[in-house]
């Protein structure tokens, strides 16, 4: 049995105590999704300023990473991104009850798309597309919005909680082609082999192994260099998607690229910066709308980490 259909079928096998509050929990979010969608936006904006004021280690990590990467900013502009950031992040946790318990189509009508045509000119290659994307708060839910447009098969980091893990397995499950653990890396290259669009997100620390150091809002970070492999593997198109969430909370507008041109071009380092100076661009448009909240700098290459005393 593959590793998929074993997950579909083990929802009988977490009735006992100790998951209790993982179902109750998912209970509430599947409720909270029932909601009118004004109301889950106001309630993401309370739950991102509850999070701002009692989550103190993550702020504090969200405070170190803007401040590195905008010294521009006054210490009082830097305080405003923080706290908007984490309002971001608390109705991005709203989305992800829109994205694993409605359908996409309730929501087609605050979707703005452009680029598409990019998108599907370069898979008509029948080579496969690296769709390379970072980790905004809207991710789960543009992909879901996504799925409305373009089939992909997407790759995601599981999770420690079985019944959790599960769950969100069988919530993405509807929506995509494959759902690839980031481990798997034969399976990410049959899909591209097959001619599949494979949704990656190269933009966090994961560690020394795999990857090299390039600047990421002018400090050096771990980067990995997979992204360059996947995409040489089978000639595949590279495609940047950027999605964010409009101004006023009332939709969303999802972006596609050209496919990158030259890429990779044999240098592993030179190809990592392009990603992360392309990651980059994107964040500035709508820097409260990136994942600040993740250690992005944890690895260095010399030195402590900046979240050492944290």
């Amino acid at each position: 049995m593959s590793k998929k259909s074993q997950k579909s079928e083990q929802l009988s096998h977490f009735l006992g105590p100790r998951y209790w509050p993982t179902w109750l929990a998912f209970g509430v979010i599947w409720l909270a999704a029932q909601l009118p969608f004004s109301a889950q936006m106001a309630m993401g904006r309370a739950l991102g300023l509850i999070s701002f004021r009692f989550a103190k280690e993550r702020r504090r990590i969200c405070e170190t990473n803007i401040a590195l990467c905008f010294p521009e900013l006054t210490e009082q502009e830097q305080a405003r991104l923080v706290k908007e950031t984490f309002i971001s992040n608390g109705i991005g946790v709203m989305e992800v009850g829109l994205a694993w318990c409605r359908s996409p189509k309730s929501f087609q009508q605050r979707v703005d798309v452009t680029g598409l045509a990019a998108l599907q000119k370069a898979s008509a290659q029948g080579k496969g597309v690296l769709l390379v994307c970072a980790h905004f708060t809207t991710l789960e839910f543009a992909g879901s919005l996504l799925s409305l447009f373009h089939p992909m098969d997407v790759t995601y980091r599981p999770h420690k909680n079985p019944l959790f893990e599960t769950l969100m397995f069988r919530s993405r499950q509807r929506l995509y082609g494959a759902v690839i653990e980031r481990g798997d890396v034969r399976q990410a290259l049959r899909s591209l082999k097959q001619g599949h669009t494979v949704w990656y997100a190269p933009d966090q620390d994961y560690g020394r192994r795999h990857s090299v150091f390039v600047n990421f809002f002018g400090v050096k970070a771990a980067t990995i260099t997979a992204t360059s492999r996947f995409a040489s593997f089978n000639d595949s198109a590279v495609v940047f998607f950027s999605h964010y969430r409009n101004e006023d909370n009332s939709g969303y507008h999802l972006h596609f690229s050209e496919p990158l041109q030259n890429y990779p071009c044999g240098d592993e380092e030179q190809d990592a910066q392009r990603i992360n100076d392309i990651i980059e661009t994107a964040i500035r448009k709508h820097p409260e709308q990136y994942l600040w909240l993740h250690k992005r700098f944890k690895t260095q290459e010399q030195g402590l980490s900046p979240y050492k005393n944290l």
